[in-house]
């Protein structure tokens, strides 16, 4: 009993510990995140407890658990496209680690970043924008999260509140301790797919349009985007992407976003779509229908068998003429 209850006092200890360390964190200037000549100069990371190298290896096994279970779009030209476009936005934001980019086979108007920098694209959002700066602008908004540690410093927080989870910080982060945590706090692995809170997207918002403009495209370009979404949802209700559901683009984030542009410094032209982007477009459709026709090849099929009763499955193809439909007869 004695025991238990040193133990139990060694955690509140600990809790408190962390709670005062995480207080006690330096706060950044307010005004240091308006200033888009100093970005990457720049401090808008949240603090956390959590290390960025411990925040890589999270999201690194996290990568691995999707990776095994998602088909991908390989072909080397799409990939080289979008790796390129997403390259330059990271170059031109407060990211302070590498961005890997992987495009996911699927309809889905959506994107998503896990922690330390692995970013997913679906062929769907390639497929909904109109122009590249559209497609820059979801990716700039995903990477912002990273840039931010969104994720840290949710985990942190998290860990704080669940007094549980707290000796779980001083012991190394395996991979069954990410396991036990994220079950804890009921993220999952791989992560489903990472909510943040109406803060942590306002500021993304924030930073990715900022990301957009320092990349030299149209920061316009997002809010239309935010249009399209929601013509689409009065056109067809229940129809917005995964993306904008616990998030929407409701017209007050709308109109922040339009303001918020009217701060950024004047330019008097923007990086416009090429022929490349709907060059890019136009292969994706043929290796989406390619990879659907294959899909339909491959899926098992029910062949009828001989009238012999062997399991030897007739030819497909043969000519079954001699035989003749089943007859139904009443019984007396």
């Amino acid at each position: 009993m004695a025991s238990l209850l040193g133990r139990q006092n060694v955690i509140k200890g600990l809790a408190v510990l962390a709670t005062v360390a995480f207080v006690g964190l330096p706060l950044q200037a307010a005004d240091s995140k308006s200033d888009v000549s100093e970005i990457g100069n720049r401090k808008v990371a949240h603090k956390s407890i959590i290390s960025q190298e411990r925040e890589i290896a999270a999201g690194r096994q996290y990568a691995a658990e999707i990776d095994r279970s998602t088909k991908f779009i390989t072909d080397p030209v799409i990939n080289e496209y979008v790796n390129r476009v997403a390259q330059n936005v990271a170059r031109n934001s407060d990211l302070k680690v590498p961005l890997t980019v992987k495009v996911i086979d699927g309809p889905e108007i959506n994107a998503f970043a896990l922690p330390g920098g692995f970013l997913y694209v679906y062929s769907g959002l390639l497929k909904a924008a109109s122009e590249e700066d559209q497609f820059a602008g979801v990716m700039a908004h995903e990477i912002a999260h990273v840039a931010a540690r969104h994720w840290a410093s949710q985990m942190t927080k998290a860990r704080i509140l669940d007094i549980a989870t707290i000796p779980l910080i001083f012991v190394p982060m395996t991979y069954p301790v990410y396991i036990g945590v994220s079950q804890a706090l009921n993220i999952g692995v791989p992560v489903a797919f990472l909510k943040f809170s109406r803060d942590d997207e306002a500021e993304a918002d924030y930073l990715g349009l900022q990301y957009m403009y320092k990349a030299g495209y149209d920061p316009n370009a997002y809010v239309a985007f935010f249009g399209k979404v929601l013509e689409e949802e009065r056109r067809q209700p229940g129809s917005v992407p995964k993306i904008f559901q616990d998030h929407p683009p409701t017209p007050d984030r709308i109109l922040k976003a339009e303001e918020e542009i009217k701060q950024l410094p004047k330019r008097d032209e923007y990086l416009v779509s090429t022929s490349e982007f709907d060059d890019v477009k136009g292969r994706l459709n043929t290796v989406v229908a390619a990879l659907r026709k294959k899909d339909r090849e491959g899926a098992p099929t029910l062949e009828k068998r001989p009238p012999d009763g062997s399991t030897q499955p007739t030819t497909k193809g043969q000519d079954q003429g001699d035989e003749k439909p089943p007859v139904l007869k009443r019984r007396d």
